[in-house]
């Protein structure tokens, strides 16, 4: 009797908009522009609207938005005062 193989569990992988590595999906977080046009972080990966992944330090954030790469990614420019934001909360993430 043949017993069947269990199936490893694919984990997706995406691309950092900063250092344009690939890492797995749970190790990023996605910026969010939602179909209000609201840029915001989305910790759960589900929020609806265009999205863009970056790691989970400021330095991936900082260089992202220095080449723009996120204002291409999410095809809006991104205000000044929401990056603050977003640093600011980068800093309490673990």
């Amino acid at each position: 009797m043949v017993l069947p193989m269990k199936k490893e569990k694919k984990i997706p992988l995406r691309m950092c908009v900063g250092c344009r590595n690939q890492k797995e999906k749970r190790e990023l977080i996605r910026v969010v522009r939602t179909p209000e046009g609201k840029i915001e972080m989305d910790f759960t990966g589900r929020k609806a609207g265009r999205g863009a992944y970056i790691c989970a330090n400021t330095a991936c954030l900082k260089k992202a938005v220095k080449s723009k790469i996120l204002d291409k990614s999410l095809q809006r420019s991104i205000p000044e005062e929401v990056v603050a934001q977003f640093l600011e909360k980068m800093g309490n993430v673990p």
